[in-house]
């Protein structure tokens, strides 16, 4: 046998491999009547197992977090970046909830404010980046009045929906008056049951 022609080979036209052309009619006869090439991930496989490597390699299976069903090979990625439910972390407080949840959540926490130790400011969250790029340390002077708005906020402004109390000093006039007549009237009763008795006696 020449050297040559045992060494070249020929494609099967059924599985796409280089078989040995001394070969190719016996191996292309086996390679079709025993084997068929996966539609999804062209692996050749035996006829008889291709139900069992679908369902092993391709069949959809569901997420453990969402259920929503997907390809195997799809299934990592969608749990890391994809996932409604899969667990994240607040930008703001770091606290772990679930993906569908965090937009909400940032929506109240960003606005929550914390003092700035260099100007003394009180900086919502989601600003606190772009404050600390432009902060140049001077201390606000209107940062008392800030916290005291802040503060009637965070209250509703009950503080300033509530009526004054009258002033201790009104108060002890009215008393003092009140208490200056009620002496008076007992004084002139006085008087007058004074007088009536001796004129009782005379009359005995």
């Amino acid at each position: 046998m020449d050297v040559g022609s045992y060494r070249a080979t020929n494609i099967c036209s059924h599985c796409d491999r280089a078989i040995p052309s001394s070969n190719i009619d016996l191996h292309y006869f086996h390679c079709s009547r025993n084997l068929e090439k996966c539609k999804l991930c062209d692996e050749m496989v035996p006829k008889k197992h291709a139900e069992e490597h679908y369902s092993n390699t391709h069949a959809p299976v569901p997420c453990s977090l969402c259920s929503e069903s997907m390809e195997p090979e799809s299934l990592a990625a969608h749990q890391r970046e994809h996932c409604p439910k899969r667990i994240v972390t607040c930008d703001y407080c770091e606290f772990p909830l679930p993906a569908i949840d965090l937009f909400e959540h940032q929506e109240v926490c960003g606005n929550r404010t914390e003092l700035c130790n260099l100007c003394i400011r009180y900086i919502r969250l989601h600003e606190r980046m772009a404050h600390e790029l432009t902060c140049n340390g001077v201390p606000d002077t209107t940062a008392e009045a800030s916290r005291a708005r802040e503060g009637e906020r965070e209250h509703g402004g009950g503080a300033a929906r509530r009526r004054p109390r009258p002033p201790p000093q009104e108060f002890s006039t009215r008393r003092l008056v009140f208490t200056i007549a009620i002496t008076g009237i007992a004084v002139v009763l006085g008087s007058l049951m004074f007088q009536r008795k001796p004129q009782n006696t005379d009359l005995r």
